[in-house]
């Protein structure tokens, strides 16, 4: 598997039974809405930086994203830093079978360092499956099955250290 901001420790995923998320960051982590709105609430400016933007086949994916997403021969892969004022903030991997790059949504390969959440709450045909909560080295992490169109992808957002998310 190649180098990718999410490869270096193992997630941990919660059961639904699970209470160890404190209720500030649990809050957080079931966000409904977009979480850069969210983010933009406590800093003058949110930024993204592409980490990673490619094409990606089966095999560079992990066990429980091949089960959550429908078999494709190749995925749109996209990992970037989420920025507030210049602070790093969040970890956001987002794959993307082929299958629903398709018409409008094709322009989701090229929205660059555009915030994934502006693309996507600016749209009428966007639900939510569910939210996983996990967390990886002390750290929280969420990941969504959004379907733009009633096409699938996967969202996983990695909170950092210095995140709002983190502050009482």
């Amino acid at each position: 598997m190649d180098e990718t901001l999410f490869t270096s420790h193992p997630i941990t995923w919660l059961s639904e039974t699970d209470n160890l998320v404190p209720e500030n960051i649990l809050d957080w982590l079931y966000e409904l809405g977009s979480m850069t709105k969210r983010l933009e609430q406590h800093c003058q400016r949110v930024t993204v930086v592409p980490y990673t933007q490619r094409y990606v086949t089966k095999e560079a994916l992990s066990e429980e994203e091949v089960q959550c997403l429908p078999p494709s021969e190749y995925y749109w892969l996209r990992e970037v830093i989420m920025y507030g004022d210049n602070i790093p903030w969040l970890l956001g991997r987002t794959l993307i079978p082929q299958e629903t790059l398709t018409g409008e949504d094709r322009q989701l390969i090229d929205i660059g360092a555009v915030p994934l959440g502006r693309y996507l709450f600016s749209h009428d045909n966007l639900t939510r499956d569910y939210i996983h909560i996990g967390q990886q080295n002390l750290r929280w992490i969420r990941r969504s099955l959004l379907r733009l169109s009633e096409k699938p992808l996967l969202l996983t957002e990695l909170f950092l250290p210095e995140s709002p998310a983190y502050k009482r």
